[in-house]
């Protein structure tokens, strides 16, 4: 079967596979965070897979890495727009692995943007659960962190390889 939107119902094979994924994703990112909220304590560290994993149970109210302290509502505002724009561009994504890579972002982000509309303090500034932590003073994360950098990673990387987002490589490319 060919790898581009030309297939029969390529296309529209390709929003399906990523919105399930996405929606698989988003659930076992809330899942997680409902389990690290019943079973661990806030702020104590327990050691998971020592030493490479902790787990440690802290409210991010900021972005990644702590970016841009109290300004929850932008984070909560440019989430719900990337979530539009993400179901919005699913319909033009040209291969498998593109539309692989648009469903871990899209669970991703959906999964912390439910956070920020959901939990304490309130609506659109709610603190997103994060419990996992690695070493090197890496900040502590979840799930659809995960999945949102290991996106970003494989989209630059196939950037700097010639690629263009959502489209099937040309045949010189190859």
């Amino acid at each position: 079967m060919a790898r581009t939107g030309k297939a029969k119902g390529g296309r529209k094979k390709f929003a399906i596979v990523a919105l399930v994924l996405a929606v698989l994703l988003a659930a076992f990112d809330q899942f997680s965070k409902a389990w690290a909220l019943t079973t661990l304590t806030p702020y104590q560290p327990t050691d998971f897979w020592p030493p490479l994993v902790s787990l440690d149970l802290v409210f991010n109210k900021n972005a990644a890495f702590s970016i841009g302290m109290g300004q929850t509502w932008i984070f909560t505002t440019v989430s719900a727009v990337a979530v539009v724009a993400l179901l919005w561009w699913l319909r033009k994504i040209e291969t498998m692995s593109w539309a692989i890579m648009a469903g871990l972002l899209l669970g991703g982000v959906a999964g912390n943007l439910i956070d920020r509309l959901t939990r304490e303090p309130g609506f659109g500034t709610g603190q997103v659960v994060d419990f996992i932590q690695i070493p090197f003073n890496f900040p502590v994360f979840n799930i659809a962190d995960s999945a949102i950098s290991v996106v970003a990673a494989m989209t630059v990387i196939r950037l700097f390889r010639g690629d263009k987002i959502g489209k099937a490589r040309s045949k010189a490319k190859r």
